[in-house]
C-alpha cells in the first residue's frame, strides 16, 4: 500500500465520491419515473380530449349574438364567442350570406356551396 493510499483524507474524500455517486444514481432513478408518470398523464390526457366540432359559428359581441364568421371545427383564428353547431345550421347561415365564411379554413367550400 503506498502512502497515498493510506492518506486519511484521501480516504474520505473517496468515501464521499461513493456516497454521492449513489445519491446521483438514486436522484436520476426520481427524474426518470417522474419523468414517465408525466409523459403517461399527457397521453391519458390527449386520449380524454374531445375532437373539435365539425362546424363552429363565432357570434357578434353586443348584438343578440348575430352570426359573423362560420368555421370549420378545427380553424385556428376561432375567438371565444364561438359556439358549436350542426352542418345543417353551418349550411343555413351560408346560404343565407356567403360573406360569414372564414376566410382560411373556407367552411363554403367544403360544404361543396362554391
Amino acid at each position: 500500500m503506498s502512502e497515498r493510499e493510506g492518506d486519511p483524507r484521501l480516504v474520505q474524500l473517496r468515501f464521499l465520491e461513493r456516497v454521492q455517486e449513489r445519491d446521483l444514481a438514486r436522484t436520476r432513478d426520481w427524474i426518470r419515473t417522474r419523468e414517465q408518470q408525466l409523459a403517461k398523464e399527457e397521453e391519458e390526457a390527449r386520449r380524454r380530449r374531445r375532437p373539435p366540432p365539425a362546424w363552429i359559428v363565432e357570434t357578434l359581441l353586443g348584438r343578440e349574438g348575430r352570426p359573423d364568421t362560420v368555421h370549420q371545427g378545427g380553424c385556428i383564428p376561432i375567438g371565444f364567442r364561438a359556439r358549436a353547431i350542426p352542418e345543417v345550421e353551418a349550411r343555413r347561415l351560408l346560404d343565407g350570406d356567403p360573406n360569414l365564411a372564414c376566410q382560411i379554413c373556407r367552411p363554403d367550400t367544403a360544404l361543396g356551396l362554391l
